[in-house]
């Protein structure tokens, strides 16, 4: 079986392509990639100096948008000012295993970093979006639990790693009834979900998980490689619920194939739950974010 690459990027010239959180790490290898190929991508990122830093490298055309996605007036923001069609929308942005830090918006970080903000953001721009949504979870998902009656961890001991895990399932359910609602109204739009595997970017560089992942690194994908799964779920023409990761042993390494998520991950009723979750914690205790 060959090994999908970069070099084999089709042209994406005349596509529009957002990546949020690419200013460094698996988002900034993916905006220089898509861009290399003719896409113009607009790099959403929460500091425009950092970006425009990062642009600056990158060969072909960009656009430097800002963009926080834990604070869902930026994320209002930044879609209220969009006009346009997005081709792909990649949920990139991320963070991983910080202590507790409560949001403007009230909101646990990882929760709104990670799965809020995505939903949000993908909501308000669904009108836009001509050919899919791009979800990046990670392997961890299969440890996470839903909370449905406690989603932004209230009622519950907050512990680091398992914010992380529970984000990152939450992210893969969403994009399973996202491609629900998109099938149940005729659209052709794609919901799909990337992880690249476990990857030695600065995501968890402090905390113990990450220096376990500095210690092995020559086990797992370095960004190049890693970001491989986001190009191949942004560019391929694969279904609707698709699961790209790497294809090595426990999908922890390797170039990109199809996978599926663990079984907590595929259940729509529970996806369909948490969706309606999702809107009444975002709608009721902050304002209208979807429509």
């Amino acid at each position: 079986m060959s090994r999908w690459n970069a070099s084999d990027l089709p042209d994406m010239t005349g596509r529009t392509v957002v990546v949020t959180g690419a200013s460094a790490g698996l988002g900034l290898v993916t905006a220089t990639e898509l861009a290399r190929v003719g896409a113009a991508v607009v790099l959403a990122v929460r500091s425009v100096t950092k970006g425009e830093q990062a642009a600056a490298q990158i060969p072909g055309r960009t656009e430097v948008r800002e963009l926080d996605v834990s604070d869902l007036a930026s994320v209002r923001r930044f879609a209220a000012g969009w006009t346009g069609d997005i081709d792909v929308l990649i949920n990139n942005a991320g963070i991983m295993e910080v202590p507790e830090v409560r949001t403007a918006d009230g909101f646990e970080l990882q929760l709104a970093t990670n799965y809020l903000g995505p939903f949000a953001l993908t909501d308000l721009l669904l009108a836009h979006i001509t050919d899919r949504v791009v979800s990046v979870s990670s392997q961890l998902h299969r440890m996470g639990n839903v909370h449905l009656d406690d989603l932004n961890t209230k009622n519950r001991p907050y512990k680091a790693l398992d914010a992380y895990n529970d984000s990152k399932l939450d992210i893969i359910l969403f994009s399973l009834e996202l491609q629900g609602r998109l099938d149940a109204a005729g659209s052709t739009v794609r919901s799909i979900v990337a992880h690249p595997g476990i990857a030695s970017t600065n995501l968890a560089g402090h905390s113990g998980s990450g220096k376990v992942t500095n210690a092995l690194r020559f086990l797992f994908n370095d960004a190049p490689t890693g970001a491989l799964s986001l190009l191949y779920a942004a560019t391929q023409d694969i279904p609707g619920n698709s699961y790209v990761g790497p294809r090595g042993l426990g999908s922890m390494k390797g170039h990109p194939a199809l996978g599926k998520p663990a079984a907590a991950g595929r259940d729509p009723e529970v996806a369909k739950k948490l969706w309606d979750a999702t809107v009444q914690l975002i709608d009721t205790s902050h304002g209208p974010a979807t429509h």
